[in-house]
């Protein structure tokens, strides 16, 4: 089977595009943020706690999974198949996906960023509900993404709470 191939069509120009937005976006977020190393380490934090230099291997993973889910998303809507604003909650919880980080080590604000974890969360949820009812592969594409933003929340609230107390 080849992911890349809806309905047998491939385009690596909406692939690469998809794959643009994702990465390029957690790109941009990952230079702003850049500097946060230091704080993640001064932080006080739960035992399940992973080293720093783990989040930038599984966000890029992640943002490629996502990216490839969406564009095949994409493909079969330019086919014509009702995708049911399946990209307009993608494209939501990208955004709260950008903003978290900005929230989380810019401002420091954690309470407010687990808040904004918990709302992505319900965006990533219905993104993946309505990927898995167009398209099964994408839906097991947005899989592991639930799984380490259920993971990050946890951190988060942990987090929040060893240090915000």
């Amino acid at each position: 089977m080849n992911i890349f191939k809806v309905n047998g069509k491939f385009n690596i120009g909406d692939l690469i595009i998809s794959i643009l937005i994702a990465l390029g976006g957690g790109m941009v977020i990952g230079i702003i943020t850049a500097s946060s190393d230091k704080q993640y380490l001064n932080l006080s934090k739960p035992i399940l706690s992973p080293p720093s230099w783990i989040f930038p291997i599984v966000w890029i993973i992640l943002y490629l999974l996502m990216a490839i889910a969406a564009y095949r998303v994409y493909q079969l809507e330019k086919q014509g198949i009702n995708i049911n604003n399946a990209l307009l909650f993608y494209s939501i919880q990208l955004v709260l996906n950008f903003l978290w980080p900005l929230i989380f080590f810019k401002l420091r604000l954690y309470g407010l960023a687990f808040i904004e974890l918990v709302v992505l969360f319900i965006f990533i949820i219905i993104t993946f509900i309505k990927f898995l009812k167009v398209d099964r592969v994408s839906g097991i594409l947005i899989a592991p993404y639930i799984l380490w933003v259920t993971y990050a929340g946890v951190l988060n609230f942990f987090i929040w709470m060893m240090n915000e107390m």
